[in-house]
C-alpha cells in the first residue's frame, strides 16, 4: 500500500511492538506527530516538558523492561536536546532509538533555519546514526535501526528523515521481525581455560557489571555463584543482578564500595568480571587493581578485554549462554574458608552512619524497608545516588535506573516517568539531590499532566553534596560555588506544577510519608531536609588503590 513516510515511521514502530514513545513537537516533525494522531489508540505519546527529558523517558522505559526505548524530536534545538539522553544511554549500553526530523532535502546544509547535522552531533555518542533522504530507504533504515540498538551490546542509534521524506509516499509492505539466533563467538577452548581457572582457584571473587542485567542472567549468576562457592560484589550498573539480600553478596565495589568488597577483591586469586568493564570509578589505582589475582573476564563486546585491567582469560559471548556452558563444564566448588572470612569482614566493616538524626541512608533504607524491596528505584548523580546504591537492598534487576557512566545530573525524574509507564503496577521513586533536582524538575508538569504516580524524594542539604565532600577532603574546604541557600522552594514548586507535597525535617516523618505517597496515587515530592556536610563512607581518593578504602573514623585516626 502507497503510504507517507510519517505514516511507515508509525508503522515501522507498530511493527516492533512499540506502545510508547517520548517527545516533543515541532515544525519539521508535524508530518510525524499528524500520524501519531491517527494512531493514538495503538501507541502512547507522552509530551514531556523538555526533550532532554523524552530522551531520559525512553532511557527509563528500556532500562525497567529491556525492550528499546523510543524518543523524538524536531530539528535544530529539539534534536540537539537530546544528545545528553543519547550520550547517557551510550556509555550505560541502553537500547534506544531517537528519531528526529531536519529540513527538507533542498535546504540542508544552508544553514536553514532550526537546521543541524544531528546524525554528525552524535556520531560518538551512538552505535549508528543514519539521515533518510529518500521515503523508499525509510522503512528499512528504521527496521535496522531496532535491530542494531537492541543486538549484541545495545545502545542508541539515531535515524534523522529529512521533512519532505515525512511527506512523500513510497510502497510499504508490513514486515513481522525475526527472532535470529547469533552465532556463538567463542570457543570449546574459551570454556575449558575458563573451568580451569575456575577449579585451581582458592579465593574466587565474582564482579558483576551491567551486562549481567542486559543479557536476562540473573538465575544464570545465582547458580554460578553458589557453584563455585565465591562471593559477589557489582557496581552501580550491575544493581539487582544477584540478590543484595544473600549471603554471599558484599555490596558495591570502588569508589564508594564496601571495604569487604574492596578489600576482598585486592586479596582474592581470581577475579571473575561478569559484564563488566572495569570503569575507573571500580578499580581506582588500575595497576594495583586486584593485583593478587588472575582475571577472567566475560563480555559481550571483544573491545571490552584489555581494555582497562589485563586478563588472564575471557570468553567473549551473551553472558547467559557462556554461564550456561559453564556451569555444566564445573562441580560443585567449596571455599569455606574464604567465605567464612568474606562473611567476617562484612561483620567488621558494616555500612554505617548518625542515626541520632535525619540523613539520607535512613530515608533510603525506610524506603526500602516501606516498599519491601520491590520498587523501582532512580536516582541522579552524587552523594544521594550512592546512598541509593548502599542502602537499598535491590534483589531484582531491572530495579535501579542511574547514570553510571556519563554521570549525568537531571537523569532520574525522566527516567523514573518512563519506568512508571512501562511498569505501572510498580512502586517507582525518584532520588535526586537539591542540585540535580533543579536541572530537570520541570518534569513534574508531566507526571501532573498524564497523572504519573510517581515519588520524587529530593534530599534536599542546600550544597552541590558530592562536589562539597570533594571540596572539603581534597581542597581544604574552599567552597567555590557549591552552596545552594536560595529562596526556592520545592514543595511550592511541586505544588504549582501541579504534584504533592510534603517536607520532612524529622526521622519519625520518613515512613509516614513513603506510606502516603504510595497510597496517594497521584505524583509526589518530598523534600527531605538533612545537614549540608554528610558525607558518602567509604570513600577511595582519586589515584589510589581500592584497597585503600576509608570511611570517617579513618579520618578522624589520622587527626
Amino acid at each position: 500500500m502507497q503510504l507517507t513516510g510519517a505514516e511507515i515511521i508509525v508503522e515501522c514502530l507498530k511493527e516492533q511492538g512499540v506502545d510508547t514513545v517520548f517527545g516533543y513537537p515541532g515544525g519539521t516533525i508535524l508530518n510525524v506527530y499528524d500520524a501519531l494522531y491517527k494512531h493514538s489508540d495503538e501507541i502512547t505519546h507522552i509530551l514531556t516538558s523538555h526533550e532532554q527529558g523524552a530522551s531520559h523517558a525512553a532511557d527509563g522505559y528500556a532500562r525497567s523492561t529491556g525492550k528499546v526505548g523510543v524518543c523524538l524530536a524536531t530539528s535544530g534545538p529539539g534534536a540537539t536536546n537530546l544528545v545528553t539522553g543519547i550520550a547517557t544511554a551510550y556509555m550505560d549500553s541502553v537500547p534506544l532509538v531517537a528519531i528526529t526530523a531536519n529540513v527538507t532535502l533542498p535546504l540542508l546544509g544552508k544553514d536553514t533555519f532550526q537546521e543541524v547535522d544531528i546524525a554528525g552531533v552524535t556520531m560518538p555518542i551512538t552505535k549508528h546514526g543514519y539521515i533518510v533522504k529518500d521515503v523508499n530507504n525509510l522503512a528499512s533504515t528504521i527496521r535496522k535501526a531496532f535491530k542494531i540498538a537492541s543486538s549484541g551490546r545495545p545502545g542508541p542509534v539515531l535515524v534523522d528523515v529529512t521533512k519532505d521524506v515525512t511527506a512523500n509516499k513510497c510502497e510499504y509492505t508490513k514486515v513481522v521481525p525475526a527472532m535470529e539466533k547469533t552465532e556463538k563467538n567463542y570457543t570449546k577452548e574459551d570454556i575449558a581455560k575458563a573451568v580451569e581457572l575456575i577449579k585451581k582457584a582458592k579465593k574466587p571473587f565474582i564482579y558483576l557489571g551491567g551486562g549481567a542485567i542486559i543479557s536476562g542472567a540473573e538465575k544464570e549468576v545465582a547458580e554460578f555463584a553458589k557453584k563455585i562457592d565465591s562471593p559477589v560484589c557489582d557496581t552501580l550498573m550491575g544493581k539487582g543482578a544477584f540478590n543484595g539480600r544473600d549471603d554471599l553478596y558484599t555490596g558495591m565495589i570502588g569508589m564508594h564500595g564496601t571495604k569487604t568488597s574492596n578489600f576482598g577483591v585486592s586479596q582474592c586469586d581470581l577475579l571473575i568480571a561478569l559484564g563488566a568493564r572495569f570503569s575507573d570509578r571500580v578499580t581506582g589505582n588500575a595497576r594495583k587493581f586486584a593485583s593478587n589475582a588472575e582475571i577472567l573476564q566475560i563480555d559481550i563486546d571483544a573491545a571490552e578485554i584489555n581494555k582497562n585491567i589485563k586478563t588472564t582469560a575471557s570468553v567473549v559471548g551473551d553472558m547467559k549462554e557462556v554461564l550456561s556452558d559453564l556451569l555444566a563444564e564445573l562441580e560443585q566448588q567449596n571455599h569455606t574458608e574464604w567465605t567464612s572470612y568474606i562473611r567476617k569482614m562484612k561483620q567488621l566493616y558494616p555500612l554505617k552512619y548518625s542515626k541520632d538524626k535525619l540523613t539520607c541512608p535512613y530515608i533510603i533504607e525506610e524506603i526500602d524497608r516501606v516498599t519491601k524491596g520491590e520498587a523501582i528505584i532512580s536516582t541522579d548523580v552524587g552523594q544521594h545516588q550512592m546512598w541509593a546504591a548502599q542502602y537499598y537492598r535491590y534483589t531484582k534487576p531491572r530495579t535501579f535506573l542511574s547514570s553510571g557512566g556519563l554521570g549525568t545530573m537531571g537523569y532520574g525524574l525522566g527516567a523514573c516517568i518512563g519506568a512508571k509507564v512501562a511498569n505501572p503496577d510498580k512502586i517507582c521513586i525518584n532520588i535526586a539531590g537539591d542540585g540535580c533536582f533543579r536541572m530537570n524538575m520541570n518534569e513534574l508538569a508531566t507526571a501532573s499532566r498524564y497523572n504519573i504516580p510517581i515519588i520524587q524524594v529530593v534530599i534536599n542539604n542546600h550544597v552541590l553534596g558530592m562536589v562539597r565532600q570533594w571540596q572539603t577532603l581534597f581542597y581544604d574546604h574552599r567552597y567555590s560555588n557549591t552552596v545552594l541557600e536560595d529562596k526556592v522552594d520545592f514543595v511550592k514548586v511541586a505544588e504549582a506544577l501541579g504534584c504533592e507535597a510534603v517536607r520532612i525535617t524529622k526521622k519519625e516523618e520518613v515512613g509516614p510519608a513513603i506510606e502516603k505517597a504510595i497510597a496517594l496515587q497521584k505524583p509526589i515530592l518530598l523534600d527531605c531536609i538533612i545537614e549540608e556536610d554528610d558525607k558518602v563512607f567509604p570513600m577511595v581518593s582519586p589515584g589510589a588503590p581500592i584497597s585503600e578504602a576509608f570511611d570517617e573514623e579513618d579520618l578522624q585516626k589520622q587527626n
